[in-house]
């Protein structure tokens, strides 16, 4: 049922912070000897770090453990199939699977509380006709999103991505309010129907937008609140470990973490936890879910953590928002792509003697190019270019924007196979 209408979705978001990292760390050792009992994935990080379950009691403890990462789960799963170890429960007992990009398969738990909390934030309520851009198929994001719209009474149009000219019309028939998705796609839809010939605010409904998979540049905020006068808020989501790990208030002053989850900034490097205002990698470890054992998730995400009271009234800690990248892992327009994909889909090709992937922004769009050099240049470059696009999405899920052949020794030895190097305002 739809929570009442009111400022905050739930107690829970002005609990005072020393009561909510008291439950906190109640759950974390609670899940610590669990998991330790039920998933083999968790029992092995212990043993192997030397740390019996009884040790983890608070954030600090987690010290104690190394830092999962999505290669980890990658490389349990691919040796221990289907779930590498981190299924806990009967697998007769899982609601639903999902599979994000690895593969790697992995269960979530009914979203409601924590992305209803992130929506009820951005300001929908019941009588608001949301579109939901993100996909239903394979990726959790689509059906979870869906269920947290509709707990906050929000009635959902059901688009999931592509297909821009009939998501035009249904805005406009349905007089659709509310907008789910990434910055990008927003602004392809405007710049789309004014293609097409209508005047996007005289038109069109459209008063919020709800953004996750990808930084929302302040220039490009801008844009959408001044000139298109659509309010506009973020949230940062990680499939892994579950949902919205965090998200915006009405202030705009960083992103509201969930209680559902312990968040430490660490030093990618070391694992070591960082005080308020330094940089580091976000690390995760969710509390909802004792169906799937993950502990200490490194989300490969840079941010900082803010311990002053906002304005707003809710209690919680904020993260700063992302900064960037740590590791090999890098998120291009809502996916993650891993270097060892990369080396996956080249794998196949032995034309290719060297190879890098780039990731860069132009004009509020995140662009792939795969540059490579050739054992043989007599290749059939034009098979080549169809052979690598098919088997990169079918890997990756995402497709390449360019694929450029260049000299032979132009990329160094040393060069990294995955780069990003998009600049963000």
């Amino acid at each position: 049922m739809a929570v009442e209408q009111g400022k905050y979705f739930d107690d829970r978001e002005t609990m005072p912070q020393e009561a909510r990292l008291k439950l906190q760390e109640e759950s974390l050792y609670q899940m610590a000897g669990y998991f330790y009992r039920n998933s083999p994935f968790v029992k092995r990080i212990l043993d192997k770090a030397g740390v019996r379950p009884f040790q983890i009691r608070t954030v600090k403890d987690l010290e104690l453990l190394p830092v999962t990462r999505k290669n980890d789960l990658i490389e349990a799963q691919a040796t221990n199939p289907p779930f590498g170890g981190l299924l806990a429960v009967p697998q007769e007992e899982l609601e639903r699977i999902f599979i994000s990009p690895g593969p790697v398969y992995e269960y979530q738990p009914s979203s409601i509380k924590w992305f209803a909390r992130t929506f009820y934030a951005a300001g929908f309520r019941k009588g608001d006709i949301v579109v939901n851009t993100f996909t239903y198929h394979m990726s959790p994001a689509g059906l979870l999103f869906h269920e947290g719209l509709r707990e906050c009474g929000a009635t959902v149009l059901v688009m999931g991505t592509g297909n821009t000219d009939v998501l035009i019309k249904a805005m406009l028939d349905l007089r659709v309010n509310g907008f789910l998705g990434t910055p990008t796609y927003l602004m392809n839809v405007i710049k789309r129907s004014e293609e097409m010939g209508y005047r996007f605010n005289q038109s069109f409904k459209l008063s919020k937008a709800w953004f996750t998979g990808e930084m929302l540049p302040a220039s490009l905020r801008r844009i959408f609140e001044e000139d298109y006068h659509i309010a506009t808020s973020q949230a940062y989501a990680v499939t892994e470990p579950g949902g919205a790990i965090a998200y915006e208030c009405e202030q705009k002053a960083g992103l509201h973490l969930m209680d559902d989850y312990i968040v430490e900034i660490v030093d990618p490097q070391t694992g070591r936890q960082l005080k308020p205002g330094e940089t580091g990698e976000i690390v995760v470890t969710p509390l909802h879910n004792k169906s799937w054992g993950l502990i200490r998730f490194g989300t490969g995400d840079l941010s900082s953590l803010i311990t002053e009271p906002c304005p707003c009234g809710r209690t919680s800690w904020r993260i700063s928002g992302i900064s960037g990248r740590a590791g090999d892992a890098v998120k291009v327009r809502g996916m993650f792509i891993v270097a060892k994909q990369v080396e996956q889909v080249i794998g196949g090709f032995a034309e290719i003697a060297r190879f890098q992937v780039t990731v860069d922004r132009k004009d509020n769009r995140d662009e792939m190019t795969l540059k490579l050099e050739l054992n043989d240049e007599a290749v059939d470059k034009n098979r080549l270019v169809a052979e690598i696009n098919q088997r990169f999405q079918n890997i990756c899920r995402l497709k390449l924007d360019k694929i450029c052949f260049l000299s032979p020794g132009t990329l160094p030895e040393s060069c990294k196979i995955l780069e990003d190097i998009r600049r963000w305002d």
